[in-house]
């Protein structure tokens, strides 16, 4: 009896803190927006974005453990004004990495850039795609170019060719950018991303052909 109630008290501790998080996410890290990779592998889903990158990289933080100040000996520079700047899933990080839980599927950036100017805050990156077109509804529109192409883009991210109504967020292909165009920026509640034809083509072959590109101004 006693056995027994030991048993089922060992059972009722165990799961006292709910579901565990099963699968993987990928971790990277880089340097001057993606142009050096540092690391780049996976991670288990369920850690927080600063437990994952300290389980894999030797890190140096502040505050209280709340923000990097160095990644494997790249520390964060004021006066050169050069810091580490992460994303999950394309979108920049508002808050504490210690505080965003990754699950299944994620993709955590960090990258060594350079914040002067309009540099400072770069709310949304094209390189973790198709993220973050996964997140809510998306529209695909191709004007000029082969709706195919729109058509395999719609595919990759669960969204549709030129909805009729309003979506999170929109692609759009057109022969009227320049052919390696890709721009990415917030829109509305999600984001935009615009395509020229020969690197729309070239992504609606290989998803992963935008890997680790910021696809914003300098």
């Amino acid at each position: 009896m006693r056995r027994g109630l030991l048993l089922l008290l060992a059972l009722a501790v165990t799961g006292c803190g709910g579901a565990r998080e099963h699968g993987s996410a990928t971790l990277w890290v880089t340097r001057d927006r993606g142009a050096h990779v540092l690391y780049s592998g996976t991670v288990p889903a369920g850690l927080t974005a600063m437990q994952a990158l300290d389980r894999k990289l030797d890190i140096t933080t502040r505050y209280g453990g709340r923000f990097v100040q160095s990644i494997d000996g790249v520390e964060g520079s004021l006066s050169g004004r050069r810091d580490w700047f992460y994303f999950v899933d394309g979108v920049e990080g508002d808050r504490s990495a210690a505080e965003v839980k990754l699950k299944d599927g994620d993709v955590e950036w960090w990258d060594y850039r350079s914040w002067r100017g309009d540099a400072m805050s770069v709310p949304v990156v094209a390189g973790a795609y198709p993220h973050p077109f996964l997140d809510g509804t998306t529209s695909v529109t191709a004007v000029g170019v082969d709706r195919r192409i729109a058509r395999a883009l719609a595919s990759q991210v669960h969204g549709t060719v030129a909805a009729r109504k309003p979506t999170t967020n929109y692609i759009v292909v057109s022969r009227d950018y320049a052919p390696e165009h890709v721009v990415i920026r917030p829109f509305r509640e999600g984001a935009l991303l615009e395509l020229g034809a020969t690197v729309a083509r070239r992504l609606a072959a290989n998803p992963a052909a935008l890997r680790r590109r910021y696809g914003v101004a300098p």
